[in-house]
């Protein structure tokens, strides 16, 4: 996981942190002795900590949930060769505080209702007016959540407004593949790109800051894949599209994941779905080597990136950087 700017910002060696944090997960479990502790992930806009206070008291140290803005004292430690948080000092933000929120909070680097106005305005250019009538009924039916869901617990685009932002991506990448290949449905493609993981509303639970801290009921025992093809299904039939047209759009959303052992029980079996499951892979996997290399020095590696079949990743500094050799 990134780290947080509150630890990127201390001096170099040291082991004492004070800064202000979001909770994005917290639980109270008992050590081996049977003394409360809080299990904690806290996180601002670039990273997020494991963090623990252990000898928990909810009478003296109050009670804390995801979303709560915080302000912690601790020190850093090293657990299982982790960077683990040890809490010494926490409380809830005040008003008197003035907390500047664009710091704690990873966000889309696009306005999302912006994105959402880029899907809804390209969904209404459709031809095949039952896509039309599908997609922005979902669109305009979700868009509350729609302008705060991150697209992940984790990985790519756990951001606020995460999930527009890769949706609008892969549009923006399938535009280059549809005018390269012009065979391709576009309505088709483009209807599968906006809703592939329209799931995702169901599948976390999310608050309005846009934070993920865990997986629904639903999301563990259906996954965004299964919720969305009922989605798809049940609003073809309230909107009476066709069954054909509502199976290919279920199809696409399937095989998106590309194959069983990735959560796809089918392969893509048409052009349109193959595009949609390449693009998605292809834009994971941008974010995730961006996002591993931010703070990687020039000519340096990445630590192994577990979403990245455990690779680690070079940062060539590509005409970025004079080379010393030359």
């Amino acid at each position: 996981m990134a780290r947080m700017r509150l630890l990127n910002a201390l001096p170099a060696g040291a082991t004492q942190f004070e800064g202000f944090c979001i909770i994005k997960s917290v639980s109270v479990r008992q050590n081996i002795k049977g003394t409360d502790y809080l299990d904690l992930v806290l996180a601002d806009a670039e990273g997020e900590a494991v963090a623990k206070l252990w000898d928990y008291n909810r009478a003296v140290q109050g009670e804390y949930q995801a979303g709560d803005v915080v302000k912690v004292r601790g020190s850093i430690t090293i657990w299982k060769d982790a960077e683990q948080l040890k809490i010494e000092r926490i409380r809830k933000s005040t008003p008197a505080d003035n907390v500047d929120m664009s710091g704690l909070l990873p966000c889309a680097p696009f306005d999302p209702a912006w994105l959402y106005d880029e899907l809804f305005e390209l969904a209404g250019s459709f031809h095949d007016d039952d896509l039309r009538r599908l997609v922005q009924y979902l669109l305009r039916e979700n868009r509350e959540r729609l302008l705060y869901f991150p697209a992940a617990v984790k990985l790519h685009h756990a951001t606020r407004g995460g999930l527009l932002h890769h949706s609008w991506t892969i549009v923006q990448l399938a535009k280059g593949v549809c005018a390269t290949y012009p065979l391709l449905n576009t309505d088709l493609v483009y209807a599968g790109a906006i809703l592939h993981d329209i799931g995702k509303l169901d599948e976390f639970e999310t608050n309005e800051l846009g934070l993920a801290s865990a997986y629904s009921d639903a999301g563990q025992l259906l996954g965004h894949i299964n919720i969305g093809v009922s989605v798809i299904a049940s609003t073809a039939e309230l909107l009476g599209v066709p069954r054909h047209t509502a199976m290919l759009l279920e199809h696409m959303l399937l095989s998106h994941h590309g194959a069983p052992e990735f959560g796809s029980p089918k392969m893509p079996m048409f052009p349109e779905a193959e595009v949609l499951s390449e693009l998605d892979l292809l834009d994971s996997r941008m974010y995730e080597m961006f996002s591993a290399l931010e703070g990687v020095q020039p000519r340096g590696f990445s630590e192994r990136q577990w979403a990245l079949d455990n690779r680690q990743l070079y940062n060539h500094a590509f005409g970025l950087v004079k080379a010393e050799d030359e």
